[in-house]
């Protein structure tokens, strides 16, 4: 299995075994805002981290751990541009395979501004992206995301993630893949066993989000595990529980 968006940097180092022993052997890493990134200094020691040392605690606990950078819309420095011009060399780590997590919280000018530059890279660099969504007001932010993707992605590039119920009908029909986050405040294992129900598996990879806020390190195992006992098929629990996300990252 592959959890598609962790924040290691969060967890304790007793979380890596038990996700292994509970079969998961992949998991991506994503940037995000566990300080207020007052400077571009303090996002790129943050990303630093993200492939030193946590990519390490999870390899040390049998986890294959890769990274997303970027920066977050919640963890913007003033000085941002320092952090997007040190993007493609930091892309050149073999452990990097992503930019992100990107996106949109409030929508504000300086989130749509440094959203669009780092989308913009993207396509030129031909790398995936992780798109962030919010829990407040998602569906009026996903609109506003999309007309981005549209004028300035290749959609084909993009995971827009923490989807749920309420907006999967808008993106379901894109080029993009989607994430489906089983967390408190997000989705439940019902209701995203719901959403594979009805619109199948070909879009869709799973992930925790495991992070500071209350969350489980085992939320896809157990996600997989219900889904055997609604009797998807080996090959529909393989997509979105490795097979997406593998071709996606190119893992």
């Amino acid at each position: 299995m592959i959890d598609s968006h962790i924040h290691a940097d969060t967890r304790p180092y007793e979380d890596f075994e038990m996700m292994a022993i509970s079969g998961i052997e992949k998991a991506i890493t994503c940037a995000h805002d566990p300080l207020p990134m007052k400077s571009a200094v303090v996002t790129l020691e943050h990303i630093s981290r993200l492939q030193k040392l946590d990519v390490k605690r999870a390899q040390e606990n049998g986890i294959d751990l890769y990274v997303a950078a970027g920066i977050h819309p919640r963890a913007i420095p003033t000085d941002y541009e320092k952090v997007i011009n040190k993007l493609p060399s930091i892309l050149n780590n073999p452990k990097v395979v992503a930019i992100g997590e990107i996106g949109l919280e409030k929508g504000s000018k300086e989130e749509l501004k440094i959203f669009k530059e780092q989308i913009k890279l993207a396509d030129k660099l031909k790398v995936p992206v992780i798109i962030h969504t919010p829990r407040k007001n998602k569906e009026k932010v996903i609109d506003t995301i999309l007309s981005l993707l549209s004028e300035n992605l290749d959609e084909s590039l993009a995971v827009i993630d923490h989807i749920d119920d309420k907006v999967v009908d808008k993106v379901v029909d894109r080029e993009c893949m989607l994430g489906l986050t089983i967390q408190p405040g997000k989705l439940t294992i019902d209701k995203a066993i719901t959403i594979l129900e009805e619109y199948g598996v070909d879009k869709f990879m799973l992930n925790s989000d495991m992070s500071s806020a209350p969350s489980d390190p085992l939320s896809v195992p157990k996600t997989v595990h219900k889904m055997r006992l609604k009797d998807f098929n080996d090959s529909e629990i393989a997509k979105v529980s490795y097979k997406n996300a593998e071709k996606f990252f190119k893992l």
